[in-house]
């Protein structure tokens, strides 16, 4: 079954002559344990694409399946969205956003606590996952005091909290130099391998998708899958 079905999902701004459709129907899917990659121009649409999916912003139309759930159908089909959403997917933004005043541990263990864990589990689990990310010994740390890529490692590591059978990253190495960012993206590929979680990637830098399943193209709006050739080509 897939984690993700997008059918038809189009978004439009504004309404009679002042309507701008920036997401034009889109239609493809995500398997558990795959990468996918979306790539484009600045204003192409892969922002709109990825709040549509990530439920923060409701599409026009279409319908969107989420491990089953459909959440929404031409309109939202009566979930509790917000709560879906912290069960379900995962987020890694190009600007990590942890909060100042908590410690890496803290960041991370706060999304299980919101989610209903303890807080002597979620501290638990907090430190485990930063140990699978190879950052536990940064886990007293504030984000003041963490490199770039410390950082990442832990905004990652708080999109992994819940255990979401979805991750969405929004240009993730953006703010990183090419080793870190390569670091990051592989750090991406192996959460998708190891733990199960289908892995959707915005990025404008051709060179980090080496590895990924199926890459995808957003221009104008109109989505398009690379064939794997045109894709490889676009990274060499």
């Amino acid at each position: 079954m897939a984690v993700l079905e997008v059918t038809g999902v189009s978004k439009t701004f504004g309404s009679g002559e002042l309507a701008v459709q920036a997401l034009k129907p889109a239609t493809f899917s995500v398997e558990r344990g795959e990468l996918i990659a979306l790539l484009g121009p600045s204003g192409s649409g892969k922002s709109t694409l990825l709040l549509s999916i990530s439920l923060i912003l409701e599409p026009s139309a279409g319908r969107i399946v989420m491990n089953g759930v459909t959440v929404y159908d031409n309109g939202w089909t009566g979930i509790d969205v917000r709560a879906f959403r912290r069960r379900n997917i995962g987020f890694v933004f190009q600007q990590h956003n942890l909060i100042p005043f908590l410690t890496a541990q803290e960041n991370v263990a706060l999304m299980m606590q919101l989610n209903g864990a303890s807080r002597r589990d979620a501290a638990r689990r907090a430190r485990e996952l930063l140990g699978y990310l190879e950052i536990a010994h940064r886990a007293d740390s504030l984000p003041a005091n963490l490199s770039g890529g410390e950082q990442q490692r832990v905004a990652i590591g708080r999109a992994l909290a819940n255990e979401p059978p979805l991750v969405l990253a929004d240009e993730p190495t953006a703010a990183l130099d090419t080793e870190r960012g390569t670091k990051v993206m592989a750090l991406l590929r192996k959460i998708a391998r190891e733990r199960g979680s289908a892995v959707i990637t915005v990025t404008h830098d051709h060179r980090m998708i080496e590895g990924f399943d199926a890459v995808y193209h957003l221009d104008d709006g109109r989505l398009s899958k690379l064939e794997r050739e045109t894709a490889d080509a676009a990274h060499g």
